[in-house]
Formats: structure tokens, sequence, C-alpha cells
């Protein structure tokens, strides 16, 4: 039975869109599964930022944000993948109940009046 999982990467500040793209294809390879040829639903750069803290000696970082589906017993070797990559300086894998992720900067909605709680 697949699950949908979201991950959030920070690269090293470094790399380059094309070296993060290489990284991420590597990773993709080992969620596919012969009944799961497309795993990755959605990948959202969210480009290289500035980071509240130092991370690993690091002051930013290159943020991307994937959505797959994959079976749970494939997350071992992909998570040790991920940990054993260098230019990954922090990850998070959450099991994905909800909406796409959104951009930080991306504008939000509230309701008409402004309060944020519920019309009755």
């Amino acid at each position: 039975m697949t699950r949908k999982y979201e991950m959030v990467y920070i690269f090293d500040g470094a790399q380059t869109e094309e070296q993060v793209n290489a990284v991420l294809t590597r990773f993709h390879a080992l969620l596919a599964a012969p009944d799961n040829a497309e795993p990755v639903t959605q990948v959202s750069h969210w480009g290289r930022r500035q980071l509240a803290f130092k991370i690993r000696k690091h002051d930013a970082g290159y943020y991307v944000v994937v959505q797959f589906k994959t079976k749970p017993a494939q997350l071992v070797e992909f998570e040790r993948a991920v940990k054993l990559e260098e230019a990954v300086i922090r990850h998070l894998l959450v099991e994905n109940e909800g909406e796409a992720p959104r951009a930080p900067n991306a504008a939000r909605t509230t309701d008409d009046d402004g309060d944020g709680g519920d019309d009755e």
C-alpha cells in the first residue's frame, strides 16, 4: 500500500539548481517500484534563502519541497541516502495529509472581515 509523503530538503547554499536536480534524481530513483513508476507528484524549488541560524557552518540554504508516494518499506534506503548526502544540510520527512506546499512568500488568503474567525 502506497502512502503520500512530503520531504523538505535544505541543500548547501552553494549548490546550483542543476546540482540539486541531479541529487534529487538520484534520490527519487530509490522511491520507484515496479508498481510505482512515477513516485514524485510535485517538486517545488523555493530557491536560495538566508537561514535563521547557522546549520553546519552554513548561513544560506537552497530549499526544495517534494511530494511523493511510495511504500513505507522503501523509505529506509531513501532516508539513508539522504542522510549520507553531504550537499543536504537538513531534511524533514512527513506523511502528507493536506494541501500542496506554498513558498513562504506566497500570498495568504484571509476572510473578508480580517478577524480570522468563522463567520456565523
